[in-house]
C-alpha cells in the first residue's frame, strides 16, 4: 500500500553537511591529543553518523539513491579545508571554535528542511534528528568556553 505521496526536500544537503562534519570531527581527533577531546568529537561523530543512517531513506526517496557525498557543502567544506591547512596540532581552541560552526551549520540545513514540505514521516525524523544536533550543539558551545580557559 503506497499512500507516500508527499515528497521529502533538503534531505540530502543536510547528509552532505554531517558527512562533512563527521570528516572533520575525525580529523580533529587525529590532531588533537586530548582524550577528554577524542571521546567527546567520538560522540559527536557517532550521533551524526547514527542521524545519517536514519535520513537516509528520505535521501533515496529524493534523489533515487543514498547520499554519500560531502561536496555540496561547499561552504561548509572549504572552511574545514582552509582550517585544516592552516593550524598545527597544538590549536585545540581553533579546532572547537571550527566545530561548533559545523554544528550551527547542521542546524540551518535541519532548519531549512523544516521550512519545506516534507512527507509527514520524513518531518517527524527531522524533528528528531534536530533535537539530537542541537544537544550536539550546545555539548560543543559549552565545550568551547572550557576550551577558551
Amino acid at each position: 500500500m503506497q499512500t507516500q505521496t508527499a515528497q521529502t526536500n533538503h534531505i540530502s544537503d543536510i547528509i552532505k553537511v554531517m558527512n562533512g562534519g563527521i570528516e572533520f570531527y575525525q580529523e580533529a581527533t587525529t590532531k588533537l591529543d586530548n582524550t577528554t577531546y577524542q571521546a567527546f568529537f567520538d560522540r559527536m561523530i557517532s550521533a551524526k553518523e547514527e542521524a545519517v543512517a536514519e535520513l537516509q531513506k528520505f535521501a533515496v526517496q529524493e534523489d533515487g539513491y543514498p547520499e554519500s557525498d560531502t561536496s555540496n557543502a561547499v561552504k561548509a567544506r572549504q572552511a574545514y579545508t582552509k582550517l585544516l591547512s592552516k593550524i598545527s596540532s597544538d590549536s585545540t581552541f581553533t579546532y572547537v571554535d571550527q566545530l561548533e560552526e559545523v554544528e550551527d551549520k547542521v542546524l540551518d540545513e535541519i532548519d531549512s528542511a523544516l521550512e519545506k514540505k516534507q512527507a509527514q514521516d520524513c518531518e517527524v525524523t527531522l524533528q528528531r534528528v534536530k533535537v539530537r544536533m542541537k544537544e550536539c550543539h550546545d555539548e560543543m558551545k559549552a565545550l568551547k568556553v572550557t576550551a577558551q580557559h
